[in-house]
């Protein structure tokens, strides 16, 4: 389990101002960002019908089937910190660290909470979606027909 990090000596101070750090922050969208929204829209014009960031599911599901118990997320490569071990030293400063390190282990709890409470989880790279939204689309429909 990854431990936050602390006090990384020349690299723990922010470039920004509390105030312009939180200003630059509650810009941020934490759903329905771009790619979620086109991954939505051709999922719809596939004849899919789902719910969006399902409130009754733990975690809030982007995506969610609730009558099959399916839970879908779209994660952002940064944000949800894709092989992260691998630039995780580039970060200048803790602000960045701790909250990419503190995303990947929210992530961690929430899927292994749903599964426990009978759910199929699926998680889908931002990187993967813009690649082959198709292969995206196919994982998803492979899932929900799965034993029809």
């Amino acid at each position: 389990m990854t431990k936050l990090r602390k006090g990384r000596v020349g690299k723990n101070k922010d470039i920004f101002t509390p105030e312009k750090r939180s200003e630059i922050m509650s810009a941020v969208k934490a759903k329905n960002t771009g790619f979620e929204k086109k991954f939505f829209s051709l999922l719809r014009k596939n004849g899919i019908r789902f719910q969006t960031h399902y409130k009754r599911a733990y975690g809030n599901p982007d995506i969610a089937f609730p009558s099959k118990k399916i839970a879908i997320f779209l994660d952002s490569d940064f944000w949800h910190g894709w092989r992260y071990p691998s630039w995780s030293h580039k970060l200048t400063s803790d602000f960045w660290i701790n909250k990419i390190e503190a995303n990947r282990k929210r992530d961690k709890k929430v899927t292994r909470k749903l599964r426990k409470d009978g759910w199929t989880v699926l998680r889908i790279w931002e990187h993967q979606i813009k690649k082959d939204p198709e292969e995206s689309l196919d994982k998803i429909c492979e899932l929900v027909n799965k034993g029809f």
